[in-house]
């Protein structure tokens, strides 16, 4: 089989943006056990690694068959009215998270957002949404990994619905990692802004990439409910196992 670099004198000339797309399309390695020619992801790793799991319909913590809410949920809702994650945030995915967010992997957008599509109820959410709107990043930060990853994941869910301009980053605020989920909350406050005549009504969709406490995205559906949005969903791509 030709490798992409011997491909190369026969492919016609084309934006740098098109011949990428085709690129991604041609047989490649599974990054997880390597079966070749493969997916970024092959399905046989899809079906192991990410298999449909009973979750909470307001936080995405998997719960017992047949249980729609956990207990944490049913005592203080969340500003959510759902929210729906794709796989847990176990191996082999936080590797693969990693590369795409902190070393430049864009490229692992694309099998990301296939693998958003394929949970439960992920695509009836997508249809039923007015706009998608990633999470977004503070400058510094974008700045540091060159992109936003839940944007880059947004624009493959629903190109034509992605707006990354109505939910905005306000300030800085430190590294959420080792704090408390109060103290997340805290660091959030004021984070977010949204304009109130855009949201007025609408039924908005989040996308993340990973959920830990919930903090950053139930402080921005916050600020989307304060604005007037009338349903807000969160998608996020791993969520973190609860605490022991």
């Amino acid at each position: 089989m030709l490798s992409h670099r011997a491909l190369w004198p026969f492919l016609p000339f084309r934006p740098f943006g098109a011949l990428t797309s085709l690129l991604a399309r041609l047989p490649s390695q599974c990054a997880v056990c390597r079966a070749w020619p493969s997916r970024p992801v092959c399905d046989a790793c899809v079906a192991r690694f990410a298999p449909p799991t009973a979750r909470c319909g307001s936080c995405a913590l998997p719960v017992p068959e047949g249980v729609s809410r956990c207990g944490e949920c049913v005592k203080h809702p969340p500003p959510l009215d759902a929210c729906l994650a794709a796989c847990t945030y176990a191996w082999p995915w936080p590797d693969a998270i990693a590369a795409f967010k902190f070393r430049g992997e864009a490229g692992w957008a694309g099998p990301f957002a296939t693998l958003l599509r394929s949970a439960p109820w992920v695509e009836p959410a997508l249809e039923a949404c007015d706009v998608v709107l990633p999470m977004p990043l503070a400058p510094r930060r974008l700045r540091e990994r060159g992109f936003n990853q839940a944007h880059e994941l947004a624009r493959r869910l629903a190109p034509s619905k992605t707006d990354a301009t109505l939910l905005l980053r306000t300030r800085e605020t430190p590294a959420q990692s080792g704090l408390s989920r109060a103290d997340r909350l805290r660091n959030l406050h004021g984070a977010f802004a949204v304009e109130p005549l855009r949201a007025e009504k609408l039924r908005g969709l989040l996308v993340d990439d990973v959920m830990t406490s919930g903090a950053s995205l139930f402080t921005a559906a916050e600020v989307l409910r304060l604005a007037g949005a009338a349903h807000i969903t969160a998608v996020v791509l791993a969520r973190t196992d609860p605490p022991r």
